[in-house]
């Protein structure tokens, strides 16, 4: 008989997982895909109440969950965190902050704070996971929500790109340094993603037709469009993949 090659699970029972971000759009969503898989989460964000929330819904799904008030900005509170906790076997970043404008109108104080949560934070929490996994010789998984315009540019997005095309650099640097010790770093590049944060921009009729002629599928992203793609990064069904940028963009770089 002959012996065919197995489908590694995609399965994340036992596992868990910290999701920054977590109390609404794109995190929330991540956070839901990776319970649904049999993560225990760990739900982090500053709005403690929208986090309750989501850990009751959990509940009543039957979900394990646990809420952690956390500010990415705050590095020091961040490694705190991190470090009095037992290591997460995956950690996703999802939070973000977003200061469009002309680049000529840049203020410092706009790009401090853009880089201080997408960049400097990102970079912060990532090392403190990682700590802790190699600490506690265990593998483990980030992945950070990037942007397809961590590849690309776009008007009024200088600080913006700047931060994701920072963020991306990091990845291919902690994969490489941290490969040896089975700790895997990915990130997940979204297209403009219909939200609650992003609604002004779709309600726009002209933006929206400029996003729209972007996007070879025809439409608009929805939160569930990753959510397969965090479970894939989670688990080990993508065992070999690491320092590596998955595009959710409709084909928007594919020129």
């Amino acid at each position: 008989m002959m012996e065919l090659p197995a489908t590694p699970s995609f399965r994340l029972t036992g596992k868990r997982a910290l999701v920054v971000g977590a109390s609404s759009g794109i995190g929330l969503a991540c956070a839901t895909a990776l319970a649904e898989a049999g993560a225990d989460v760990t739900l982090a964000a500053r709005r403690v109440e929208a986090l309750t929330d989501l850990a009751g819904a959990f509940a009543a799904r039957g979900w394990a969950s646990s809420v952690l008030p956390l500010d990415l900005a705050d590095v020091t509170s961040v490694q705190g965190a991190l470090a009095a906790a037992e290591p997460f076997d995956v950690v996703l970043n999802a939070a973000g902050l977003a200061r469009h404008g002309p680049a000529l109108d840049t203020t410092p104080e706009d790009f401090d704070a853009a880089m201080g949560i997408n960049l400097r934070g990102a970079y912060f929490l990532f090392q403190s996971a990682a700590r802790r996994l190699i600490d506690r010789g265990k593998p483990g998984s980030l992945i950070s929500i990037s942007s397809q315009m961590g590849h690309v540019g776009g008007q009024d997005r200088a600080v913006y790109c700047a931060s994701k095309h920072g963020v991306e650099g990091m990845t291919k640097a902690m994969a490489i340094e941290w490969g040896p010790h089975q700790i895997r770093v990915n990130t997940i590049c979204p297209t403009f993603i219909l939200t609650d944060l992003t609604r002004p921009t779709f309600d726009d009729p002209a933006k929206r037709a400029w996003i729209e002629s972007k996007i070879k599928l025809g439409r608009v992203g929805k939160v569930e469009d990753i959510m397969g793609a965090a479970v894939y990064l989670a688990s080990d069904a993508s065992a070999m993949v690491t320092g590596s940028a998955m595009m959710i963009d409709g084909g928007w770089t594919a020129d």
